[in-house]
């Protein structure tokens, strides 16, 4: 009797490696790498290096920067603590109108921004229901104030954090919580040691996309923020303002100068998710 042996190929994922990258790269470049590479190059070669930095150094374009991203940083932060703990409430516990807190975390992403800034400042305004009280109570002012912009940006950017880490933390089995505590550690170290470190990358993930969103957001600031040049414009706003007036130049220097900073933030925070999770291999 004659043995054979057969050889057998693993099968390719469909569609195939060809046809796959050819739809990956045409899409890529359509709608990210080609919009990018033709604001870079109009930026550089119409306008040149000297000229995007004598923009980007007028009073008011630095004072737009700094406050879009000094928000978008306080905004995304907040969303990193509140969000985690969010979606820790939302995975482990049971409570009366869970589905309703659940469904309502979604909101931000169907609300047009638009409607998000104007519900903001009817609420936090000096008149609002809110704003009224804290401007009587403790003389703080909310609308039209950069702590508005924190309000709007909080809104927006949470759902980025809490949809993120969500499954992560159903994926965490109740076992590692109890044989943590069988070794003798506290609930403070089991969360600081064990439940945090886990959630780490997502969580990154998370603020990296509440951060870059947070950056950009332009219908839901302008209503709660009074756009004060030098106080409460915030950058997209501006270039907005530079195209009103056929600044064209003007808006395409503040647009690079925000492409770059913000390339620089989430090409940061990538790498330090990397460093988390080969971390979190080592371990």
């Amino acid at each position: 009797m004659t043995s054979r042996t057969l050889s057998l190929k693993a099968p390719t994922p469909m569609p195939g490696w060809g046809l796959s990258f050819g739809i990956m790269l045409s899409m890529l470049s359509v709608v990210v790498l080609i919009p990018m590479g033709v604001l870079l190059w109009r930026g550089f070669v119409d306008f040149g290096a000297a000229g995007i930095w004598e923009v980007i150094n007028r009073p008011r374009v630095w004072a737009a920067l700094e406050l879009s991203f000094r928000a978008a940083l306080v905004a995304s932060l907040f969303n990193l603590v509140f969000g985690v703990a969010l979606a820790w409430v939302l995975v482990r516990y049971r409570f009366p109108g869970k589905r309703i807190v659940d469904a309502a975390v979604d909101l931000p992403f169907a609300l047009p921004t638009a409607v998000a800034g104007i519900a903001l400042t009817a609420i936090y305004a000096p008149r609002g229901v809110f704003g009224a009280f804290m401007l009587e109570h403790f003389g703080l002012r909310i609308a039209y104030t950069e702590i508005g912009i924190w309000i709007a940006l909080i809104f927006v950017g949470l759902p980025f954090v809490v949809r993120t880490v969500q499954p992560v933390i159903e994926e965490i089995d109740r076992e590692t919580e109890e044989v943590s505590a069988t070794l003798g550690a506290s609930r403070l170290r089991t969360i600081t040691h064990v439940i945090l470190p886990m959630l780490a990358p997502a969580a990154l993930t998370g603020f990296a996309l509440a951060l870059a969103r947070s950056v950009g957001e332009y219908g839901s600031v302008i209503f709660i923020a009074g756009n004060l040049p030098n106080v409460t414009e915030i950058a997209p706003l501006l270039i907005v303002i530079r195209l009103e007036e056929f600044d064209y130049d003007g808006a395409v220097a503040i647009a690079i100068a925000m492409l770059a900073i913000s390339f620089a933030l989430l090409l940061a925070i990538n790498l330090i998710q990397i460093w988390s999770r080969r971390r979190m291999g080592a371990v």
